[in-house]
């Protein structure tokens, strides 16, 4: 029995119409210009490995390089997405390998960047906020200001304190919230944002797994914590004083920020806190609102209300 190269040979030769679209197929592919330039770069190659590499050059002359055929990284058009061909020589041998493309580089990138941010139960709205979309009434200016000022200052240092912010409902507090670790995360700072209601019945739950030490111990030590809603979830004094206080207390001592979002200011928060099924408990909460403002400066937000 022949071998199949020969008997492929053998049709080849016996065949028109393929040896017609074989040269025509090989006058493109070494008349194309980049193919070309290649082989100009090395004279020295035998005609021979020129023709048993026609398979590569044309490989290489079908696919995008570098991205200058794809509109983007997921559009990609090669046989291996996001992989660009290069031709090399070695030994007057040439191969044909793959290299990241440009889009994939940048995609993987803001993948690394997007892993910055950890959040729990946020609406996806607030994980894509930024500082351009920053309302610039002047109800909100201050607000601005200061959390452009923390990340300038974080450029150089963390800040040792976040921003306690409060005001009516539907202000924009949250989406400032977003805004914020989205810049954090362009000069490679990790931020954790929470809402709180959940974050209650997250940790309730993580009973029955036994991640209880770890979620807690997550919170405590993310490099900037942030917590929207606080104050409006269903409060115990057994959450009060020994995940929420524990966690202050903790970031407190180490220096390290957090930021909050609440309907209420600190006198009310302080009202919410203290109320307890065991009764009103007004010095265990003082302790959580002084800790709060240890971790935190307390700015108000005005304006009307922008989800109506």
């Amino acid at each position: 029995m022949k071998p199949i190269q020969s008997a492929l040979k053998s049709w080849m030769q016996t065949n028109n119409n393929f040896k017609e679209n074989y040269l025509k197929i090989k006058q493109e592919v070494l008349n194309d210009p980049e193919i070309n330039e290649f082989l100009s770069l090395y004279p020295q190659l035998p005609q021979a490995e020129i023709n048993k590499a026609l398979m590569k050059f044309y490989e290489y002359k079908t696919q995008s390089k570098q991205c200058n055929q794809c509109e983007s990284y997921p559009a990609c058009k090669n046989m291996v997405p996001g992989y660009s061909p290069v031709l090399n020589v070695e030994n007057n041998e040439i191969s044909l390998t793959y290299e990241k493309c440009h889009s994939r580089i940048m995609h993987e990138k803001d993948q690394e960047k997007q892993k910055l941010i950890q959040s729990l139960y946020m609406p996806k709205e607030i994980l894509q906020a930024s500082f351009l979309e920053l309302s610039v009434e002047t109800p909100r200016l201050a607000a601005n200001n200061d959390l452009m000022a923390f990340v300038d200052q974080a450029k150089i240092e963390l800040p040792k304190k976040g921003i306690y912010f409060h005001g009516q409902f539907g202000v924009g507090k949250t989406y400032l919230l977003g805004a914020l670790a989205n810049e954090l995360k362009k000069i490679n700072i990790s931020s954790t944002l929470i809402y709180m209601p959940e974050f209650v019945r997250e940790i309730k739950g993580s009973f029955k797994d036994d991640s209880f030490n770890e979620k807690v111990d997550f919170f405590k030590k993310a490099d900037v914590l942030m917590l929207d809603d606080i104050g409006a979830e269903l409060q115990s004094a057994w959450f009060r004083d020994e995940i929420l206080g524990s966690v202050l207390q903790y970031r407190m001592m180490e220096g390290l920020p957090v930021f909050f979002t609440s309907n209420y200011d600190l006198d009310q928060l302080e009202d919410q806190f203290a109320v307890t099924k065991n009764g009103i408990e007004k010095v265990k909460a003082g302790r959580i609102i002084e800790r709060i403002k240890q971790v935190s400066k307390i700015v108000k937000i005005d304006g009307h209300n922008r989800r109506l």
